[in-house]
């Protein structure tokens, strides 16, 4: 892995792609995560007294309404704040050359979100190569800092590193996210896999993929009612992925040693956390029913089985973590994990933001910090932001 000490950037224009697709409510960040995720990365290119170019993306822009909303300046301010350090600010993806030129080293400038480039064909995220190449033409070396776009071939990161060649590395942040990652490679046995989240569909190759290498996997959260099914239990009104239900009885078929699910629930008429739930064993569900959460029994099934565990990844919530209610389960099995010092990474996205919510995402082996380029890395893909810098 090429990394930001393997190059030299001293006194150096060095372009830097962030990922700082943070929460925007009115105007204000609601949470600056992704910022501070980079900080070590461009604290130590300030360091070097290098001239920083940092281009991130911020939303979809698909029309022009589309560029207020997802306007880059709040960034700037909150980066500003951060590092106690003047933050310049292009309102334009373009023209800037004399921006450029008028910095000084040891300056920061933070282009306008790269996706207002999406609005005339789609040029950001369709890797237009007129468009990289003019980014790439802006600076002498290129970091990759933005993990959560790895999985995508965007002009900011594929497109300027592929005319960059032997001038790009990964920063940091990125360099810390695989080298988590890369512990699956050969994980500590017994190595087992907790999934949730909603719908099977979306975790095939995942599924897939980790099923041939875990010892034990365990499923909760929406996405174990359409396993429950594939097994013919009334699972009522929970949720359902009609189209997966072939796949998951081949997975029970061919994986039924290994395959964990939810024994009780908590379930409730309504979608809803105004309704008071009730705990039922998962054969007793009735049609009007759905089940938003595991049940007691369920959370120690689950312990009891990741006790044993060395290495554990786990991607997805348990239950409907956005209703506090239905938190308990993934707050329980964590605790369990963190209690026991198991090796736990976060498969980002959803399961991050729960952990977060229960105040134990900074307690596991690690979070990733971003959801995408994580379930792809799981599923064994090639990863266009990591292929293009050799």
């Amino acid at each position: 892995m090429k990394t930001l000490k393997d190059l030299n950037i001293e006194n150096k224009k060095v372009l830097l792609r962030c990922d700082f697709n943070v929460p925007l409510k009115d105007g204000e960040i609601t949470d600056d995560t992704r910022i501070v995720s980079s900080l070590k990365t461009i604290k130590y290119i300030m360091d070097k007294n290098a001239k920083l170019i940092i281009f991130s993306h911020l939303g979809r822009v698909k029309e022009e309404a589309d560029l207020e909303a997802n306007n880059l300046l709040p960034v700037a301010k909150r980066l500003e704040e951060l590092l106690g350090k003047e933050v310049i600010f292009s309102e334009t993806t373009r023209g800037l050359e004399e921006k450029i030129d008028n910095m000084n080293y040891g300056d920061i400038l933070l282009v306008q979100n790269t996706r207002y480039e999406d609005l005339d064909g789609k040029k950001e995220s369709g890797n237009d190569p007129e468009l990289g190449a003019y980014w790439a033409s802006l600076g002498d070396v290129f970091v990759n800092d933005a993990f959560g776009t790895l999985h995508r071939a965007h002009a900011s990161n594929v497109g300027i590193a592929s005319h960059m060649e032997g001038k790009s590395c990964f920063g940091f942040l990125v360099e810390e996210e695989l080298t988590a990652l890369q512990v699956l490679d050969n994980p500590e046995r017994p190595f087992m896999v907790v999934l949730g989240g909603a719908k099977v569909a979306d975790k095939i190759g995942l599924i897939d993929n980790l099923a041939k290498k875990a010892d034990k996997i365990i499923i909760g959260g929406g996405m174990s009612y359409t396993f429950l099914k594939a097994m013919d239990k009334n699972i009522g009104k929970s949720l359902l992925d009609e189209e997966s239900i072939d796949f998951c009885k081949e997975v029970l078929s061919k994986y039924n040693d290994k395959i964990v699910l939810p024994i009780d629930a908590a379930v409730t008429n309504e979608y809803t956390e105004d309704e008071e739930y009730r705990v039922k064993d998962i054969d007793d569900l009735t049609d009007d029913e759905m089940g938003l959460d595991i049940g007691p029994k369920t959370v120690e099934l689950f312990n009891n089985t990741l006790s044993e565990a060395k290495t554990v990844i786990w991607n997805g919530p348990l239950g409907v973590y956005e209703f506090e209610k239905y938190r308990k389960g993934t707050e329980e099995v964590l605790l369990g994990l963190v209690d026991n010092n198991i090796k736990t990474i976060l498969g980002g996205g959803d399961v991050v933001a729960a952990a977060s919510a229960c105040n134990l995402k900074d307690k596991v082996y690690h979070a990733c910090t971003g959801g995408g380029a994580t379930l792809e890395y799981l599923e064994g893909k090639v990863l266009p932001g990591i292929d293009c810098i050799k």
